[in-house]
């Protein structure tokens, strides 16, 4: 086991920055702290923050600390999670979910594993699919004003952070929606080098299944 694994293998989550129903943010700050504090690289590039969701905004998860059930599933409109995956390293990624009842950090075999429950048959609308977006561009190109979480009203489904709402360097102010934004079409169709490279560059990220997901990470420049 190398240095930064027993390090990150330490880590306490009730020490970051977590506000529920609000993992879009507290991933950020998780992906800022985590560089900040040297387990990262201070750029981020070795982090990539994952959407979780589907055309249904009905994706089932299981051991979240959010559910009340024995088996910890939860039917989420969309999570978010952040993926480590060291350049220089031969260990396994690891997943960092503020939200799990799971090791934090876990590997993600064990995470897709216990979490996505890949051999767990559902209905085809509750298939997840996974935006991953490379945490240097996720700084850079991310905004939310929290619009979402309000009601009709104006009133909130639940309370805000204490803290400003996320502002794109741009100056976007909310594009949380293209974030989760995804189906079964938007998946890529090869797993080609080339292919991910390009993908991966983009403000957006590359979308793939449940499938491809740990793949993926092997792919990764």
């Amino acid at each position: 086991m190398s240095t930064v694994s027993l390090e990150v293998a330490s880590m306490d989550a009730t020490k970051f920055q977590h506000t529920p129903y609000y993992c879009e943010e507290n991933v950020y700050l998780l992906c800022k702290t985590l560089c900040e504090n040297g387990v990262a690289d201070t750029s981020g590039s070795d982090l990539f923050v994952v959407f979780i969701s589907n055309e249904k905004k009905q994706v089932p998860l299981w051991h979240q600390k959010a559910s009340s059930r024995a088996d910890g599933i939860v039917l989420w409109d969309y999570h978010v999670i952040c993926v480590q995956r060291k350049k220089e390293s031969d260990s396994e990624p690891l997943v960092w979910d503020l939200d799990s009842t799971l090791p934090f950090p876990s590997p993600l075999t064990s995470y897709v594993t216990e979490t996505i429950q890949p051999s767990f048959q559902l209905f085809a609308e509750y298939q997840r699919f996974f935006r991953i977006v490379h945490a240097p561009l996720f700084f850079s190109h991310f905004a939310s004003d929290r619009r979402h979480m309000k009601e009709p009203d104006g009133s909130w489904t639940a309370q805000p952070p204490p803290y400003e709402p996320i502002v794109a360097q741009d100056g976007i102010l909310h594009n949380l929606s293209e974030y989760i934004a995804m189906s079964g079409a938007d998946t890529l169709s090869t797993m080609d080098p080339d292919t991910v490279r390009a993908a991966i560059s983009q403000k957006l990220g590359v979308v793939v299944s449940h499938t491809q997901l740990e793949e993926l990470f092997t792919k990764l420049p």
